[in-house]
């Protein structure tokens, strides 16, 4: 009975050291800076890379991704978007310059440099990365397709 007991235990205190293993793996600065800057925010869930950290997580009704160094120091905040939340003048260039291409991905990166915009635009032969800079796309990367 005693043996049970104990193997009980383990397993529990194993089991809970566990659950907990992934917010603790964080940088206390990113997790504060993030409790900080993201108060309210729901479902969220931490990643852990090389040097870095993002944390996925909602604010109302949309899905962000913030990202903070191996430091935890915040560096960017990104989220998926529509082709209408573009600037203007970043919509109709794309209608105008790309109008046979479709969007297959578009997503805002915001921080302390500002806002920029990258869409992925295809065809069947061609996918192009698009860039936002000072209200213009620029060519950030072109794959011929196999």
């Amino acid at each position: 009975m005693k043996k049970i007991i104990i193997t009980l235990a383990m397993v529990l205190s194993l089991s809970a050291s566990f659950a907990f293993t992934g917010e603790r793996a964080v940088n206390n600065r990113a997790l504060s800076a993030f409790r900080t800057e993201f108060a309210g925010a729901t479902n969220v869930d931490w990643t852990v890379g090389n040097d870095y950290y993002k944390v996925t997580f909602n604010m109302g009704e949309q899905k962000l991704f913030a990202f903070y160094s191996g430091s935890g120091e915040f560096m960017a905040v990104t989220r998926y978007i529509s082709s209408f939340n573009l600037p203007i003048n970043l919509h109709k260039s794309l209608k105008k310059t790309y109008s046979n291409y479709w969007i297959s991905d578009l997503f805002e990166i915001a921080n302390g440099d500002g806002t920029s915009y990258y869409v992925t635009l295809e065809t069947a032969d061609t996918k192009i990365v698009l860039k936002s800079t000072d209200g213009h796309w620029s060519v950030y990367q072109k794959v011929q397709k196999a």
